[in-house]
C-alpha cells in the first residue's frame, strides 16, 4: 500500500485537492443558500436531469481539451505559455477567412481548413517560443502580451475583411456547408468535433511518451542542463513545443467555430484557453488525464449555471472552488508531511530487514 502511495502520489493528491475543493463547495452552499439540499441537488446533480445539459457538459470541455493539450506541450517542456487563447482565437479567424474564400468538397475542405488553423497557432507560437529560445524573454510576459495582439489581429480580420454586414452585429460571412461539423445528438449543440479532440489527446500521448522528440520535450522540461549534456537542442526544444502546443489550441478555435457557430463571432475573447491552463494543471500536463480534468471542469461550470438559475447561490461560486483546487494542486507542501512519513517507515522497515544478525 505505501509503495502504492508513494508510487502515485502526485495523482492521489491531485484527487484529494479535488475532493476537498468539492467538500468546501458544499460548506459554502450550505452556509449561503436558504435552501441547501434543493441547492446542492442542483449543483450535483442539475446537469443530469436533461439532455441538452448533458450535452453542454461535453460541448465546454470540446474546445478545453484542445487549449489543456496545448498548453500541457509547454508545461512538459517547462515553458509557461498561456498564450493559448491567442492562438485559439486568431486561429479561428484566420481559418475563417480560409473556410469562406475557398470551395471544395466536405472530405477536402474539413481537413485544409484545420490545417490552416494549426499553421496559425504555430506560426503564432513560433514568436513566444523565439523570444524565450534566443533573446531569453519570460515566456509568461511574451505568451501573455501575444493574447492581445491576437485578439485585435482576429477583430482586424474579420470586421474590415470577412465581415457579414447583413447580419446587423460583428460576425464573419457563414461558413459553407462543406466546412460544417455535423451535429451529433439532436436537441444539443454537440458535434462531431469532440471525436477530433479525442484524438488530439491520443496522438498528443504517443507524441510525448512514444516518440523521441516527446522524449526530448520531457527531458528539457525535467533538466535543461542535463538535456544539453545529452546532445539536445534545448533553443529548437523550446521553439517546438510552443509551437506544437499553439497548433493544437489552433486547431481546437477552428473546431469549435466549424461545430456549433458556423460562423466566426467572438467579440470578445472566449476564455477556452485560460480554462485550458486550469484543466493542464488539474491533469498533472498529462494528455490523457486531460479528458477527464476538462469533463470534471465542464461538470462544475455546467453545475453552477444550473445553481444560479435554480437557486439563490451565484455561479461565481464554482471559480471559488476552482481556485482552491488549483492552489491544492500546485502548493508543494500539500501533504508533503504525509509522503515524509511514508518514505522514512519505508526506510526503516527496509534497514531493519538487510540490517545483519549480530
Amino acid at each position: 500500500m505505501e509503495r502504492f502511495v508513494l508510487k502515485n502520489f502526485t495523482l492521489i493528491r491531485t484527487v484529494i485537492a479535488i475532493l476537498l475543493g468539492v467538500a468546501i463547495s458544499i460548506i459554502l452552499i450550505v452556509v449561503i443558500s436558504n435552501s441547501p439540499g434543493y441547492s446542492l441537488k442542483q449543483f450535483f446533480l442539475g446537469q443530469l436531469l436533461s439532455r441538452s445539459r448533458l450535452g453542454n457538459i461535453i460541448e465546454f470541455a470540446t474546445p478545453v481539451i484542445f487549449t489543456g493539450i496545448g498548453i500541457a506541450i509547454a508545461f512538459q517542456a517547462r515553458q509557461f505559455n498561456i498564450g493559448a487563447e491567442g492562438a485559439f482565437y486568431l486561429s479561428a479567424a484566420v481559418a475563417t477567412a480560409f473556410a469562406v474564400s475557398t470551395s471544395m468538397p466536405a472530405i477536402l475542405h474539413i481537413p485544409a481548413i484545420l490545417i490552416v488553423a494549426a499553421l496559425t497557432g504555430a506560426l503564432y507560437g513560433l514568436i513566444p517560443g523565439i523570444l524565450k529560445a534566443k533573446l531569453h524573454a519570460s515566456e509568461l510576459v511574451a505568451s501573455l502580451m501575444m493574447n492581445y495582439v491576437a485578439y485585435f489581429l482576429g477583430l482586424y480580420l474579420i470586421n474590415y475583411h470577412f465581415r457579414d454586414k447583413d447580419a446587423g452585429f460583428l460576425v464573419s460571412f457563414r461558413l459553407p456547408e462543406t466546412a460544417w461539423l455535423g451535429q451529433l445528438v439532436r436537441g444539443t449543440r454537440l458535434h462531431y468535433g469532440i471525436f477530433f479532440a479525442l484524438i488530439a489527446a491520443l496522438l498528443a500521448y504517443y507524441f510525448l511518451y512514444h516518440t523521441r522528440l516527446g522524449y526530448e520535450i520531457r527531458t528539457t522540461g525535467n533538466n535543461q542542463s542535463f538535456a544539453r549534456f545529452g546532445g539536445i537542442n534545448v533553443v529548437k526544444i523550446i521553439i517546438l513545443s510552443q509551437m506544437i502546443g499553439g497548433a493544437v489550441a489552433g486547431v481546437g478555435g477552428m473546431n469549435e467555430v466549424m461545430g456549433i457557430h458556423h460562423r466566426f463571432n467572438w467579440q470578445l475573447s472566449p476564455g477556452y484557453g485560460w480554462a485550458g491552463v486550469v484543466v493542464a494543471i488539474i491533469g498533472r500536463n498529462h494528455p490523457l488525464l486531460i479528458v477527464p480534468a476538462a469533463l470534471f471542469l465542464s461538470y462544475m461550470n455546467v453545475g453552477g449555471q444550473v445553481l444560479n438559475l435554480m437557486s439563490d447561490v451565484p455561479s461565481e461560486l464554482v471559480a471559488v472552488i476552482q481556485a482552491v483546487i488549483i492552489i491544492l494542486i500546485t502548493a508543494n507542501a500539500f501533504l508533503k508531511q504525509w509522503k515524509d512519513r511514508i518514505t522514512i517507515r519505508q526506510a526503516e522497515r527496509e534497514e531493519g530487514v538487510h540490517e545483519p544478525a549480530s
